[in-house]
């Protein structure tokens, strides 16, 4: 008899992050395409939406009354500041799809991936590292799991792989008898 933990797959929070430049969108979307099942949170923020961009979608838009109501909440799995504006990864949605044993891929900056591991140590950390980076020893300390991006594909390809990696088999009905 398996337990209802043992029948759930494990699902896992994976933090994508690299330098400023490194394509982490491109990588993203391509992902997304590969791997549907992947769920990609949408970030609060404070600034006002762009040029078609849509609340829920893009973004979540928030007052800068509300995102600190969702600091002061612990709402948020990080935040930072952007020049006048914050943003922040909202822990609601990435609680209930990990409950419900859907991977999470978070595409975040380097800094907001090291505050992501200070407060959730589970999640799986991958650098998306351009050709020729050399990232300073503490940062290679802390990501387990280095993808080069030379091609896109290629590098997506390796991230679904990874993601994939993230699901334990269900456990099966042990004989009787």
């Amino acid at each position: 008899m398996s337990t209802d933990d043992e029948a759930r797959p494990a699902a896992r929070l994976t933090v994508l992050a690299g330098p400023s430049g490194a394509g982490t969108e491109s990588v993203v979307e391509l992902v997304r395409a590969r791997f549907p099942s992947a769920w990609v949170p949408v970030v609060a923020t404070t600034r006002p939406p762009g040029a078609g961009e849509l609340d829920g979608v893009d973004r979540l838009f928030l007052a800068p009354a509300e995102f600190e109501r969702m600091i002061a909440g612990d709402e948020l799995l990080e935040w930072s500041r952007i020049g006048p504006y914050r943003r922040g990864v909202p822990r609601a949605g990435i609680r209930s799809r990990l409950a419900a044993g859907l991977p999470v891929l978070l595409p975040l900056d380097l800094p907001g991936a090291l505050a992501v591991r200070a407060v959730a140590s589970d999640a799986q950390l991958v650098l998306l590292a351009p050709p020729g980076y050399r990232p300073d020893p503490a940062v290679t300390a802390a990501f387990p799991h280095a993808v080069t991006h030379d091609r896109t594909e290629r590098a997506a390809d390796e991230l679904v792989g990874l993601l994939g990696s993230s699901f334990l088999a269900p456990a099966q009905p042990r004989p009787s008898g």
